[in-house]
């Protein structure tokens, strides 16, 4: 998970962490970064023909992110359960984008879309050392 640009600024990171919490996660790893352009490039680039991407590497290096592992039964799908729709005005009420999103683009978080996708998401930000399932 990412906690992105939107969500720091806001002030929303408690809050979101809260939530992660109270929804079951077990958080494994956390830690702030700034992407640069090249990293949010690299880490977006299945989406590299989507008309949005320019615009999502711009913004997802404009400021400090949280990259986070979360752990919990059927994880991936839970997580999205939780964050709700890219856009926020179609979440659901009680997701994290419809309480947080500022926009479709200034979603606050991130998700991976698949189990195989996390994995590679989670090698992209984090070694082994760095997490802890303990």
């Amino acid at each position: 998970m990412i906690l992105k640009p939107d969500t720091i600024i806001n002030k929303h990171i408690g809050h979101i962490i809260t939530k992660i919490e109270e929804n079951g996660f077990k958080i494994v790893g956390l830690k702030l970064i700034r992407m640069s352009r090249k990293d949010a490039e690299k880490f977006y680039e299945v989406h590299k023909e989507r008309p949005f991407y320019n615009d999502l590497c711009n913004y997802m290096s404009s400021g400090p992110v949280i990259v986070g592992v979360l752990e919990a039964e059927n994880a991936v799908q839970k997580w999205r359960d939780l964050i709700g729709a890219t856009d926020p005005k179609e979440a659901k009420e009680g997701t994290i984008r419809k309480l947080y999103a500022t926009n479709k683009e200034a979603n606050a978080v991130h998700g991976s879309d698949s189990v195989e996708n996390a994995k590679k998401e989670i090698s992209y930000f984090f070694s082994e050392r760095e997490l802890s399932s303990d």
